[in-house]
């Protein structure tokens, strides 16, 4: 537990369930104030907030779209008006689609970037003014995926929102240090959530998964959710614009395990 998050206020995107449900207990759990927002499913959202609650924290579900820039900015204000502040922002919320890169088409292009990569920027940028404006040394954590590193064929345009998200990082974390307001990316392996559970519920195709994790097994939200608290916590305050990997060892080259 990470005491000095006590009270804060934390937006977390796309966290009606999966990896930003799972964080968003976390928080509940460190006794913060958690913006649960959700695209679609408010049932989802509204379950998320009662475990927030029930682990200790305050919460409130808000309807919002990422890939369009008025809502994310509505979706900050409310956090403001609910909560009184913000201090930390994850932006976790990402899509992704199965093309063969010369059927990609720049429809299916810009839906990808325009949440996993544009939607994150304006949630940055917004939550940047803020912080400015109010003299907030707060922290912002983007949710990428090992695929900012390990090239993902069929997936040309998730691939490239997430290595776009680890410079996008690395560029506000540089430029926004001496202000106090760190940035920092946790870039996921295989984890256990409904984007990944077409695959994980297929025996032949997990078998293949695993077989790409040193560790052998599959993560869980909470592995997630730890590393968000611990780089959101002043206890990594000398932590800014670095990727955090947490795979299972999947970005190790685990084909020389065999030698």
């Amino acid at each position: 537990m990470f005491p000095d998050l006590k009270g804060k206020v934390a937006v977390i995107t796309g966290a009606s369930q999966g990896i930003g449900r799972g964080i968003a207990i976390r928080f509940g759990q460190e006794r913060m104030k958690v913006v649960v927002n959700y695209h679609s499913n408010e049932e989802m959202a509204e379950m998320t907030v009662k475990e927030v609650q029930a682990a200790g924290g305050e919460a409130v579900a808000v309807k919002a779209d990422v890939g369009i820039e008025k809502e994310i900015i509505a979706l900050m204000n409310t956090a403001v008006e609910a909560f009184g502040g913000l201090d930390v922002l994850v932006n976790n919320a990402g899509i992704q689609t199965t093309t063969p890169s010369h059927e990609l088409t720049l429809d299916d292009w810009h839906k990808v970037m325009d949440v996993n990569l544009t939607g994150a920027f304006v949630g940055c940028r917004e939550t940047i003014k803020y912080m400015l404006e109010h003299d907030i040394k707060g922290s912002i954590l983007n949710i990428s995926s090992v695929h900012q590193k390990i090239p993902k064929p069929f997936h040309a345009h998730y691939a490239s929102s997430k290595g776009g998200l680890r410079m996008l990082t690395e560029t506000l974390a540089l430029e926004y240090a001496p202000r106090g307001i760190r940035v920092n990316t946790i870039a996921p392996g295989a984890i256990v959530t409904p984007m990944n559970e077409h695959i994980l519920s297929d025996p032949r195709q997990s078998q293949d998964v695993l077989s790409l994790i040193p560790m052998n097994r599959i993560g869980e939200p909470e592995h997630i959710a730890s590393a968000a608290a611990w780089l959101t916590s002043e206890e990594a305050g000398y932590v800014t614009g670095v990727t955090l990997f947490v795979d299972g060892g999947m970005t190790l080259y685990p084909i020389f395990l065999k030698g």
